[in-house]
């Protein structure tokens, strides 16, 4: 394990994996996530500069809610972003539906065995000068 500063308040803390922060300010994004949902739920028609000024938090971080597809806006509302793959309008997430469904074939795919060649079937030329029997 590793020891790290929080990137935000700055205490060390044993580093395990994921974002730079220590659990209480973990903690404290995670409430502030669920204060910032609650907001938009409440304001279907707000944007994304309302709710930084009216819950205190960046642009940046519900950029980042929305990737992570935690925060989704309504559809009335101005924001928006783009699918990833084809630049497509979406309300949340990496990708459209149709670009997420192409990429989880392309994945699933990924893991099969390539199928053997066939052997190809030889054609039964004629025998030529043989005997034949008919049985009746």
């Amino acid at each position: 394990m590793e020891m790290k500063n929080c990137a935000h308040c700055g205490k060390m803390f044993t580093y395990i994996g994921g974002p730079p922060l220590c659990q209480a300010c973990i903690k404290k994004l995670d409430e502030k996530f669920e204060e910032v949902k609650k907001y938009v739920y409440d304001n279907p028609g707000c944007g994304i500069q309302e709710v930084c000024d009216a819950m205190e938090v960046t642009s940046a971080q519900i950029r980042k809610w929305i990737r992570e597809e935690r925060l989704a806006f309504s559809e009335n509302s101005d924001v928006a972003i783009n699918c990833e793959k084809c630049g497509k309008r979406i309300l949340t997430g990496r990708y459209c539906d149709a670009c997420k469904r192409e990429v989880m074939n392309e994945l699933g795919n990924a893991g099969r065995r390539p199928e053997a060649p066939k052997p190809e079937l030889k054609k039964r030329q004629p025998d030529g000068n043989k005997m034949r029997f008919l049985d009746n």
